[in-house]
């Protein structure tokens, strides 16, 4: 690479990360106390989901089970 070319990725990049720091200031990061209230929505939903598809599966595996030894 000649040094020109090196010269403009050099610029480009700092540009880039100039311009993340300032979106990265203008983020409204949560509360301690949202952030617990969003973890809590997030593991809850998780582990329902999780029960949803451990039933299903079972309910499937027993149809197919019992479909197998017709």
């Amino acid at each position: 690479m000649n040094s020109q070319t090196q010269a403009v990725q050099q610029k480009t990049g700092k540009k880039y990360f100039k311009g993340v720091i300032s979106e990265t200031k203008k983020v409204i990061w949560p509360t301690r106390k949202e952030l617990v209230k969003y973890v809590a929505v997030v593991v809850t939903f998780s582990a329902m989901a999780s029960f949803g598809i451990w039933v299903a599966d079972i309910a499937f595996r027993n149809i197919v089970t019992s479909l197998i030894q017709l």
